[in-house]
């Protein structure tokens, strides 16, 4: 009598268990880690954008009025800063001594809650007084 190859059903539905049960692991986490890294580079862009606002101060008799942000202006108006489909949106609101710069959150991002940063250093996000990092006790 000749021994036929393969698998079984009832392996492969194991098998295709196994791997749902796997998926609905991974998944989610996957997106709340990809949700944090882009959270991560606007809080990086916010930093770079004060560090240019605080070199047009320099240069403009110390006064902030008269930066923009976006095409002509001192920073991007986006992140990612060079280019691409946007996940926060950069904006700035100054006056002659104070800025306050806001990185709204866009697109699949959206919901993430707005990081903002001023130019007293004081920084919020989600209407939290700090930013989320790896040791804060920012929820």
């Amino acid at each position: 009598m000749k021994k036929v190859k393969g698998f079984t059903l009832m392996e492969l539905m194991i098998a295709v268990a196994i791997i749902g049960i796997l998926a609905s692991i991974a998944v989610p986490a996957y997106t709340k880690h990809v949700k944090r890294t882009k959270r991560t580079e606007a809080m990086a862009a916010l930093t770079q954008a004060a560090q240019a606002m605080e070199r047009f101060k320099t240069a403009n008799n110390f006064r902030y009025t008269g930066a923009a942000l976006g095409a002509g202006g001192i920073f991007s108006n986006q992140v990612p800063v060079d280019g691409g489909t946007a996940y926060y949106n950069l904006s700035l609101a100054s006056t002659a001594t104070t800025y306050t710069l806001t990185a709204t959150a866009v697109g699949a991002q959206a919901g993430d809650g707005n990081l903002t940063l001023t130019n007293t250093g004081a920084r919020t996000w989600a209407g939290n007084a700090c930013w989320p990092t790896s040791k804060s006790t920012c929820p």
